[in-house]
């Protein structure tokens, strides 16, 4: 692996760094919190994202004929790396230009990429995705949410769907149903474009222990979607996912090293400024110990994401080392969130709004959110299933 930039890749993050001192607003973390309501953040957040595509910096990586940028995988990892050493605001499209967008440009028709490539890129096409269901959870081939056609050729779906984000201001849903259910599992599925407006299309979001309501449970009550909102061919929708979940897997999982390390920074220095009985918590050997693991954690983290984005780099698709990052990051991450919170002592007891929390309940919150890490983008137990088959060769369970 040789992690130098070029003279251009250099040129380009330079750019970006400065563009990004000029016009990120903070710590996301901390400024998300000044919004009294869900729909003033979700407006800013558009608006976030129309001024990094005036500024060239959304689609980097798609192709130039659809409205992307053209920019190599490198330069696509550039901007997620610099997006989290500015702690910026994560774009709300985040689906449609990672997971749906790239659907689209593999496997969908003109006519459905006239339509949606370009305002996903300008925010004004939002996604969400529409796969994990209640009792499928993130076995995704046992979903059970069902679409039949009517007597002309379009579909009917009725099912449930959960932890759906962005859902609740969400303009289209990237959907998977199951329309033949005489096939096997993996068979019989197809991909679906939802217009969330449709009648039967209800939305309940789910507050989590942080306060947030980010996730949603997605009701379909006979939505009717049109035949040509099919992306792929009808039962084929296996496939289009298995190309989705591949683009979860890409360049964006860089930042998710550099937000450990930030994090695992500022828990030093709060270590280092807490006092205990008249010493820095940062003298104590014990808490010393477990902030250098974390050091060593961290850089295991950066140094496998690098090489898994050397291998797509050279040609290869996403592989189980996805599973095994995301894996690693979200009990990492909340294990450093945890021992931030024993740093704290009886002040951990005491979040945002209280006159002597510190730092506002800044860690409290980010614990608290801390716990959906290990159920989003596959639970840890569906990640070690995957390493458990596809790396280590064992029986399925």
């Amino acid at each position: 692996m040789d992690f130098r930039l070029s003279k251009a890749e250099l040129e380009f993050r330079d750019r970006l760094r400065q563009w990004l001192a000029e016009n990120a607003p903070g710590d996301w973390a901390k400024v998300r919190r000044r919004f009294a309501s869900a729909e003033g953040r979700v407006a800013f957040l558009r608006d976030w994202q129309r001024k990094l595509h005036a500024a060239g910096y959304v689609g980097l990586a798609w192709p130039q004929a659809y409205g992307g940028g053209g920019a190599t995988l490198t330069e696509q990892a550039i901007f997620y790396e610099e997006m989290a050493r500015a702690r910026a605001p994560e774009l709300p499209n985040v689906i449609g230009l990672d997971m749906a967008g790239p659907a689209l440009i593999a496997h969908g028709t003109e006519a459905q990429k006239r339509t949606h490539l370009a305002r996903i890129l300008s925010a004004e096409h939002v996604f969400c995705q529409g796969f994990s269901e209640p009792n499928a959870g993130s076995d995704l081939a046992a979903l059970q949410t069902r679409a039949v056609r009517d007597g002309h050729g379009d579909w009917v779906v009725t099912g449930q769907k959960v932890w759906t984000s962005f859902a609740h201001f969400a303009d289209w849903c990237i959907l998977l149903a199951r329309t033949d259910p005489d096939a096997p599992k993996h068979k019989g599925l197809t991909f679906f474009l939802v217009d969330m407006r449709s009648p039967g299309v209800s939305v309940r979001p789910l507050r989590q222990a942080s306060g947030d309501a980010e996730f949603n449970e997605l009701f379909l009550d006979a939505v009717r979607v049109d035949a040509d909102q099919v992306v792929g061919r009808p039962n084929g929708g296996w496939e289009v996912a298995v190309t989705t979940l591949m683009f979860e897997r890409g360049p964006r999982t860089i930042s998710r090293q550099l937000l450990l390390r930030q994090g695992l920074d500022a828990a030093i220095d709060l270590a280092r400024a807490l006092d205990r009985d008249g010493r820095r918590a940062a003298d104590d050997p014990v808490v010393r110990q477990r902030l250098a693991q974390f050091v060593i954690d961290a850089e295991a983290l950066r140094l496998s994401t690098l090489r898994a984005l050397t291998r797509q780099l050279r040609g290869a698709t996403p592989g189980p080392e996805g599973s095994a990052a995301k894996l690693f990051w979200s009990e990492t991450w909340q294990r450093l969130l945890e021992l931030t919170l024993e740093l704290l002592g009886p002040y951990a007891m005491l979040s945002e709004g209280s006159d002597r929390a510190i730092e506002d309940g800044y860690w409290q919150y980010r614990f608290l959110r801390s716990r959906g890490d290990t159920i989003a983008a596959g639970t840890s137990e569906i990640n070690r299933n995957i390493l458990a088959e596809r790396v280590l060769g064992l029986p399925k369970d």
